[in-house]
């Protein structure tokens, strides 16, 4: 699946549609009103999510004032310096990854954050916008779609930083980076061949993989296969989760109306199951409300990489365009049921700042592509 330049990629600077203080400032306004209101939507569901903490609202309303200013930021470095810092920021955060295996901080049996003293942060983080830039860069300027030497480069360079993620260990954030780098190839023009036959592999390889998981990572598997096998112990955040989405019918119980949430019920509500929340208070409705406005933001984001003038912005504008639709589709489907819990959160609706922050960058880069087009 190969994206190829159109005409639209020759639109020049003084098209009146893409003129103005926006543009100057290098800001797209449909993503920019889509992010917007997403983010919006947040705030309210959290509001409730928390039990109508307005500390916690305002403390989330701070970090996404922070994220959109890493946002606009990013949005002014043009695409070309992208490229030129894709490797050695490729570069830096593994050997980040390594001292964190080495030197990081151990909480709740993990290794996956660096004190620097005055700052503390997750490495991983900046792989899954590290990787898929490295993986652009590696497609620039060639052929496409890309012949196996190729193939197998990129393959390596995204193996590299998920096995170092695996074995802090963050399976979440691993498939996550996996994903960042695969969907980079798909939207270069990967064969269909190419992708059986790693899914044939990776089916081969299952059994053996199944032993080099922890524990706890087995049983989520095992729950995700049968969650009412433990309905008090790792099935209890499925189950809640399906009946509070189940409760909320077509329109919902109404906003701050809830019980599953506010009788505690439902776990972690208001961070990685807060899916469950609006389903329940705002039913089917709000759901669709919810997914059409993940939707548009995914559309914009592979119009700009249609519309990108080079290879290197097409691929990295695509593909950072279909990691946030992995994002919201292995929270939804953890969330109902469809896929083992790995903990990742909504995108830009779960509260939290780290994954915010890295999603809203990669948006920043997603501008730069579109307004940065001489």
């Amino acid at each position: 699946m190969a994206i190829r330049p159109g005409s639209a990629g020759a639109q020049r600077l003084d098209d009146p549609s893409q003129s103005g203080l926006l543009m100057r400032l290098h800001i797209d306004a449909p993503l920019l009103v889509g992010l917007l209101l997403l983010c919006a939507f947040g705030l309210v569901v959290l509001f409730s999510a928390t039990d109508q903490d307005a500390g916690a609202v305002e403390r989330q309303l701070v970090r996404l004032t922070l994220a959109f200013g890493l946002m606009f930021a990013v949005a002014q470095v043009h695409p070309y310096q992208l490229r030129r810092w894709s490797l050695p920021l490729y570069a830096l955060g593994v050997l980040m990854l390594v001292a964190t295996l080495l030197i990081g901080d151990v909480g709740k049996g993990a290794q996956r954050w660096l004190d620097l003293g005055v700052l503390r942060f997750q490495p991983s983080e900046m792989l899954k916008l590290a990787v898929p830039m490295t993986v652009a860069w590696v497609l620039a300027d060639r052929s496409l779609p890309p012949r196996l030497g190729r193939v197998l480069a990129a393959t390596v360079l995204i193996l590299i930083p998920v096995v170092l993620i695996a074995k802090q260990p963050d399976l979440g954030t691993a498939i996550l980076v996996a994903a960042a780098g695969v969907t980079v190839l798909f939207i270069g023009g990967l064969s269909w061949r190419v992708i059986l036959l790693v899914g044939a592999a990776a089916a081969a390889l299952a059994p053996l993989l199944w032993y080099r998981l922890h524990d706890y990572q087995r049983q989520r598997v095992l729950t995700f296969l049968d969650p009412s096998s433990d309905p008090l112990g790792t099935g209890y955040h499925i189950i809640q989760s399906q009946i509070a989405i189940g409760s909320g019918g077509l329109h919902g119980k109404g906003w701050l109306l809830g019980t599953q949430s506010h009788l505690e019920f439902l776990p972690e509500h208001h961070t990685d199951f807060i899916f469950a929340v609006i389903g329940e208070e705002f039913g089917l409705t709000g759901i669709l409300v919810l997914l059409a406005l993940y939707v548009f933001i995914i559309y914009r984001g592979l119009s700009i990489a249609v519309d990108a003038p080079d290879t290197y912005g097409k691929v990295l504008a695509g593909g950072l365009s279909l990691v946030f639709f992995v994002y919201v589709f292995v929270n939804t489907g953890m969330v109902t049921g469809l896929l083992p819990v790995v903990g990742v959160p909504l995108p830009l609706i779960s509260y939290g700042g780290t994954s915010m922050v890295t999603l809203m960058v990669g948006f920043g880069m997603l501008m730069a592509i579109q307004t940065h087009r001489k």
